[in-house]
């Protein structure tokens, strides 16, 4: 890591050099057939990764917020019922989206660290008939990951359409969207998908575009609809030039370079060293007595980690030193205790020397503060766990 610094935030995360180097290749024409046989496999690779055979993907130029607002105003009309179930920060955003289209909304949110139970959204879709209930996989504001499967039961049960926000959990996490039934599956780029930020990425079910297409009125943006979408997506699947807003042509080769190399991987064996070092990282800080934002074990997410400071370490401190060490982590996402937490990603290329190189950096960091522990504790910690 000579002359730059290691950053361990939740997203932009570490990047493969051969996804870098797609990036920096001379930009060819978006109908040039090279880059049309590389889009269309990047669509078809992104449904392996997906584990969505049956669904239809789409790639559109803009961040992971584009995505949840393509899924909302696409699938909802003004006077639908929506369900938010919020385990943080972007349950609300995910609120003040759909409340722009018109919805009816109820948020059920969870306290800080927590999950809101099967029983509880049960409770709630009885009430009222629900278009649409969203909720995020991992929300990146507190390391909380939630279990998709049963809530796409209860969605199916109650005839409500399911969307979740898998920004900070596809590639990374357990998903597999046609199984569990889940109508849209969305994300953004510069996750564990593992590419540059500048991609929204979502599939959808073929549920979710009927109900597009049974829509009584106009998607109410312009930029955001899947009429405008989907004869480009089916285009490039078919491998044939089409357009509607011009694709960002580089963003799109390093997508299919990084969807190759997860695939080539195999997406279980991927998954399965995300949960092996997130669970070593965990063991790691709690040996020195930090706790983490997640309040059970059985929902912390493998994608990243929020840690509370010990009493008396200041954000900024702690954070500089980690910087002086050449290792950039997150302050705290949550504005009601911004100041009393942070943020370590450990997704997409993450490695376990990139883990003991921030390990490393977070004990100097703490020693810095004042904090009393045996040093070397976290590395012995998490190489005897990986062992």
């Amino acid at each position: 890591m000579k002359g730059r610094k290691l950053l361990m935030i939740p997203g932009p995360i570490e990047f493969e050099p051969e996804v870098t180097r797609a990036m920096g290749i001379e930009t060819t024409s978006h109908v040039a057939p090279d880059f049309i046989e590389s889009f269309g496999n990047a669509l078809d690779l992104m449904k392996d990764v997906w584990k969505a055979p049956a669904g239809q993907p789409f790639v559109v130029a803009g961040s992971g917020t584009l995505a949840m607002d393509m899924a909302a105003a696409n699938l909802i009309e003004a006077g639908d019922h929506a369900l938010v179930i919020s385990t943080g920060y972007f349950g609300k955003r995910y609120r003040d989206i759909l409340l722009r289209y018109g919805a009816k909304v109820t948020v059920l949110s969870a306290a800080i660290g927590d999950v809101i139970s099967l029983e509880e959204i049960e409770e709630e879709l009885k009430q009222k008939q629900y278009k649409l209930l969203t909720f995020t996989h991992v929300d990146t504001s507190t390391g909380v990951l939630v279990a998709p499967e049963p809530i796409a039961l209860l969605a199916q049960k109650y005839k409500v359409l399911s969307v979740m926000d898998g920004v900070c959990s596809v590639a990374g996490e357990a998903i597999k969207q046609d199984d569990w039934g889940l109508d849209v599956v969305l994300t953004a780029s510069q996750k564990a998908v593992g590419v540059p930020p500048g991609l929204a990425l979502l599939v959808a079910s073929e549920r979710a575009l009927q109900t597009w297409k049974n829509r009584k009125t106009l998607v109410p943006n312009y930029y955001a609809d899947w009429g405008n979408w989907l004869p480009i997506m089916k285009a490039y699947q078919e491998r044939k030039p089409s357009y509607f807003g011009t694709p960002p042509v580089n963003l799109i080769l390093a997508l299919e370079t990084s969807l190759k190399i997860i695939t080539s991987e195999g997406i279980q064996k991927r998954i399965a060293k995300h949960m092996r070092l997130a669970t070593a990282f965990r063991l790691a800080v709690a040996s020195i007595g930090l706790k983490i934002l997640p309040k059970n074990e059985d929902y912390a997410a493998n994608t990243l980690t929020a840690v509370y400071y010990p009493i008396g370490v200041q954000d900024a401190e702690f954070r500089k030193a980690m910087s002086d060490r050449d290792i950039i982590v997150a302050g705290g996402l949550l504005p009601e205790i911004k100041t009393t937490y942070f943020r370590v990603g450990h997704m997409g290329s993450v490695s376990e020397k990139d883990l003991v190189a921030t390990l490393s950096a977070i004990e100097y960091a703490l020693s810095q503060t004042g904090y009393a522990f045996e040093i070397g504790t976290t590395l012995k910690t998490f190489q005897q766990k990986l062992q």
